[in-house]
């Protein structure tokens, strides 16, 4: 395709830039056109990084929630809308694996060392068995310092790989409250955690 120098055609990054500045003053309908656009691509970077399709569609979801509110703040001059879109994708996807997946991936670790002690006490190997003896100690004393309804949340979530919102209906919770509950709990266990390392 040829281009005149002095009239360039319309670029994809054009297109895309424009309809980020009509998303920029609430435009619903370019928010739906860039979803139709760039979905597919902003997917397939979102399943990358957190590699299940239900994480990655609840990203996509969280992505596009974002880029509503911020498309006003976007610069084309610092950043080519797709680069700009990915970082968003990117961000959110790694902020699910921090709440989800690191944490979750962290206690179960935890918890499969108290199974290995429990299950496996006379251990071929005396240095397994002591780690997993210590770990499961340090484990007990600081799930053992949490509220109990705080402990019973984070076993659902972890132990039963419960969504937050699955964990509220159960509960019969506020969402809001089993987020809260949760990650004030991951965090008083990371900290307890930490001085036994």
């Amino acid at each position: 395709m040829l281009h005149n120098p002095r009239m360039p055609a319309p670029s994809p990054d054009a297109e895309l830039m424009a309809l980020i500045d009509r998303i920029g003053r609430r435009d619903e309908a370019a928010l739906r056109q860039l979803y139709e656009r760039t979905s597919p691509k902003l997917f397939g970077l979102a399943m990358r990084v957190v590699r299940q399709r239900e994480w990655a569609e609840d990203v996509l979801q969280e992505s596009f929630l974002t880029i509503w509110r911020v498309a006003s703040d976007y610069r084309g001059s610092l950043s080519p809308p797709m680069a700009w879109l990915g970082l968003i994708v990117r961000s959110r996807a790694l902020d699910l694996l921090r709440r989800r997946s690191a944490d979750r991936a962290q206690l179960t670790q935890e918890f499969d060392d108290v199974m290995a002690d429990t299950l496996e006490s006379d251990a071929a190997n005396p240095m397994d068995a002591a780690d997993a003896s210590e770990q499961a100690w340090a484990l007990h004393q600081c799930l053992s310092q949490l509220e109990g309804r705080q402990r019973e949340v984070l076993s659902l979530a972890y132990l039963r790989e419960l969504s937050h919102g699955e964990l509220a209906e159960q509960l019969k919770l506020p969402l809001g409250t089993v987020k809260t509950w949760i990650r004030r709990g991951l965090e008083k266990l990371r900290t307890c955690m930490h001085r036994f390392a």
